[in-house]
């Protein structure tokens, strides 16, 4: 976000040495009273002026509250600011999907959190746990994508799906939606679909830099879901592209590479962040 021109106030919801897709890490959660003092900070400097909120990772449920409490307050004075929201739950692994915060975050993301937010980036898995609807095909994913714009946000990105996609097995699909109500009080809708070439490695992080980018794009083309989502799949690809060839030749010939070696190449993708080259298409529905 600071590489494509965001002024940024970084409020860690864990302090970790290392991610956790590492054997160990060590390290702080943050909890709700430790938020609400840092918040309390920004609001006495008269600092907390935000055109947008930012959150993914978190593990507790009073601190997820707090952050409800503190969006609902900058929004009372910023009636434009955007609530960009990850809803990290869970993933499917081999069609199998689990969750990896503790189980009593959902209902709080469900019923106060996705309410608020304006842009939601789930995976597959986070979009059927908030609407309680499995998704088989396509039309499924539309249907809970309005499922949950009738919760509430304006843009839905479902950022991966288990869907067969058109190109083939070794393409990834990713859905996105924006509903925006006109002056006269009708409704439009853009749909897409993107597809991007799948890369054979788990990586780490990859949430987290798409919803930051999608951030970033959207608010460049407010009214282009389309532009913004090629922009950001596009991004991500060159990252993962650059990174899966960085960790084969630290892993050295035939050996599969770590977590260490898969960590995400965001330094060296400066330039592909900035101004990516679209190399993914999306395909209006």
């Amino acid at each position: 976000l600071q590489v494509l021109g965001f002024e940024v106030d970084t409020v860690n919801s864990v302090q970790f040495s290392n991610h956790t897709g590492y054997a160990h890490w060590k390290g702080q959660v943050l909890n709700s009273d430790e938020l609400h003092e840092l918040y309390e900070g920004l609001k006495l400097n008269k600092v907390n002026q935000y055109d947008y909120v930012l959150t993914g990772y978190t593990r507790d449920t009073s601190f997820l509250a707090m952050v409800v409490d503190i969006v609902q307050e900058l929004k009372q004075q910023n009636p434009n600011l955007v609530y960009v929201c990850d809803p990290v739950m869970g993933d499917k692994w081999n069609g199998e999907g689990s969750m990896y915060v503790p189980k009593d975050l959902l209902p709080v993301y469900r019923d106060k959190v996705v309410p608020v937010a304006d842009i939601i980036t789930p995976n597959q898995f986070e979009a059927e746990l908030l609407t309680g609807r499995k998704i088989y095909t396509e039309k499924d994913a539309l249907e809970v994508m309005d499922m949950l714009h009738a919760m509430g946000p304006e843009t839905v990105v479902i950022t991966s799906s288990d869907l067969q996609a058109p190109l083939g097995n070794d393409y990834l699909i990713a859905l996105g939606s924006h509903r925006k109500t006109k002056a006269d009080g009708t409704r439009i809708t853009q749909r897409i679909r993107v597809e991007s070439p799948k890369v054979d490695a788990v990586f780490v992080g990859t949430g987290d830099l798409f919803a930051a980018m999608l951030l970033a794009w959207t608010h460049k083309h407010p009214n282009n879901l389309k532009v913004a989502c090629e922009k950001t799949v596009s991004a991500m690809q060159h990252v993962l592209q650059r990174t899966i060839k960085s960790a084969k030749v630290q892993a050295g010939e035939g050996n599969k590479p770590n977590s260490a070696h898969l960590e995400l190449r965001m330094v060296q993708s400066k330039k592909d962040i900035e101004n990516p080259e679209i190399i993914v298409k999306a395909t209006v529905l």
